[in-house]
């Protein structure tokens, strides 16, 4: 199908109960994991941030290790960078990961009683948030109303030609504008689900895609 084609209606509603249906024997992402398990926004915040990009069995693993040490911001703070890189070692950017978490929880003692915000302007203060994170916050942590970006988002919802947007935030504000809201906060969930195990960045497997039928293949030069 050639980009830009109208030959395919985009029905987004049955789009959404089929993905509910075929990723119901899937693993969840790890933060969508951890956020059934019941953790606090805290934990939902730093399973996010070791999240990036670092695959999610890395992640799941080492949250485990740190939040099993420590799952408040003043826990935190009772160790040091160094005893945080060794517990969420090898996910990416850890000695990095490790400062930022410690400054992110001195800043939510210091400055919100040890509570993470619940809205958007707050979290994007942190060090090391940017939307992708504080929408997760709020969604899985908090149970509100938001709409998370990552990659396969994006990606998904320009190759289903739902959208037709360059970057992250701008496919969040398009599907804030068109996504109805009953689908926001598990729509991220399962697109993070579809592209890791059927949509992928590359050479899709369309020909076991159960939402085929509905995608305009934006893009897609190669499939399996």
């Amino acid at each position: 199908m050639q980009e830009g084609s109208n030959q395919i209606e985009i029905n987004i509603d049955a789009i959404i109960q089929t993905l509910r249906q075929s990723v119901a024997t899937m693993e969840l992402p790890i933060v969508t994991e951890i956020s059934q398990n019941r953790r606090s926004p805290f934990e939902v915040l730093i399973a996010t941030i070791l999240s990036l990009r670092t695959k999610d069995e890395v992640t799941r693993f080492a949250s485990k290790r740190l939040l099993e040490r420590a799952h408040t911001p003043h826990q935190m703070l009772s160790l040091d960078d160094s005893e945080i890189a060794k517990l969420i070692y090898p996910v990416g950017f850890y000695k990095t990961k490790s400062k930022t978490i410690l400054e992110i929880s001195r800043v939510l003692i210091r400055d919100h009683d040890g509570l993470v915000p619940d809205n958007l302007d707050d979290l994007l203060c942190l060090k090391g948030v940017g939307r992708k994170t504080a929408n997760l916050v709020i969604t899985l942590g908090y149970g509100k109303l938001g709409v998370c970006v990552d990659t396969h988002v994006h990606r998904i919802s320009n190759r289903l030609g739902y959208v037709k947007t360059k970057t992250p935030e701008q496919t969040e504000m398009a599907l804030r504008a068109q996504l109805p809201k009953q689908y926001w906060i598990q729509y991220n969930d399962l697109l993070v689900t579809w592209g890791q195990n059927v949509c992928k960045p590359i050479s899709p497997i369309c020909s076991k895609c159960d939402i085929s039928q509905y995608c305009q293949k934006v893009r897609v030069t190669r499939s399996r």
